[in-house]
């Protein structure tokens, strides 16, 4: 009798199957964790915002190819649908280079002290996840964690992130595990459904205790996240604690993001 397994439990086939689910899971956990512990990261400050940001110059220039097309048609109705989502990317477009610049300043600030670097890390896609890890690498040397996550829509990580210190995970939870893990910091962006989950789930944590260390938590972008969110109605009808409020700073300045960020993390290291 052969001793050879059928077939349809060839190792390949086994590992996609739903039985081997656990297996796949560990390994999200597990690499991660090993590739971590080579690099020396122990430390994060993460940076969450919309995929769909793009550099000044990018948005632009989707702007005036909407334009042309309009100067040579004016009812072209596919550019017309367009114009208004090009006049926000415009719009949208500044958060791209506040992020790069204050992930530059964070990285060369981490890289010229002493004691234990903490590293920018995003999701590892495009827009503002792209802006924090190419501010990372705009400083010789610098290096960024990228945490990717496979989409049908997004092709893989950026460029930007460090080569070994990139991933592309298949779990939703197991990256969220990650982020949050080494986390000491977070920046957050205007961005879609996917940065409002990070941002509660982060609240939630940090208001329960689960996190053994207060992050400093940034919103960026005064005018969005003050027309998107209103917390505060929250606070009136007793769904949160007004303190609840402090758990998080609003700013519209990379200086002052930058400040806020770094005696943050100074005053939790001296505790």
């Amino acid at each position: 009798m052969s001793n050879k397994p059928p077939k349809a439990y060839n190792d390949q086939a086994f590992l996609h199957s739903a039985p081997a689910r656990h297996i796949r899971i560990l390994c999200e956990y597990e690499e991660p964790r090993q590739r971590f512990l080579h690099a020396g990261v122990k430390n994060t400050v993460v940076f969450f915002g919309s995929a769909r940001t793009r550099s000044e110059e990018d948005a632009l220039a989707v702007l005036e190819g909407v334009k042309e097309r309009l100067s040579r048609d004016a009812n072209d109705a596919h550019a017309l649908i367009e114009l208004p989502a090009a006049e926000a990317g415009v719009r949208l477009s500044r958060y791209y280079n506040d992020a790069r610049h204050l992930a530059r300043r964070f990285t060369g600030w981490s890289m010229e002290r002493q004691g234990t670097p903490y590293f920018v890390c995003s999701g590892g896609g495009p827009g503002i996840m792209e802006a924090a890890n190419r501010g990372a690498a705009d400083v010789p040397g610098g290096k960024s964690v990228g945490l990717g996550i496979s989409l049908p829509f997004e092709q893989g990580v950026n460029r930007w992130v460090t080569p070994e210190l990139a991933f592309e995970f298949h779990y939703f939870f197991t990256r969220k595990y990650w982020f949050l893990y080494l986390c000491k910091g977070l920046v957050i962006f205007p961005g879609g459904f996917g940065t409002l989950d990070e941002f509660f789930e982060t609240l939630t944590l940090v208001q329960t205790g689960k996190m053994s260390r207060r992050p400093p938590i940034i919103l960026f972008g005064k005018e969005y996240w003050e027309e998107v969110l209103n917390l505060r109605a929250m606070a009136k009808w007793g769904t949160i604690s007004p303190k609840d409020l402090d758990l998080f700073h609003i700013t519209d300045s990379v200086e002052d993001a930058f400040d806020f960020l770094t005696k943050g993390l100074e005053a939790a290291e001296a505790r």
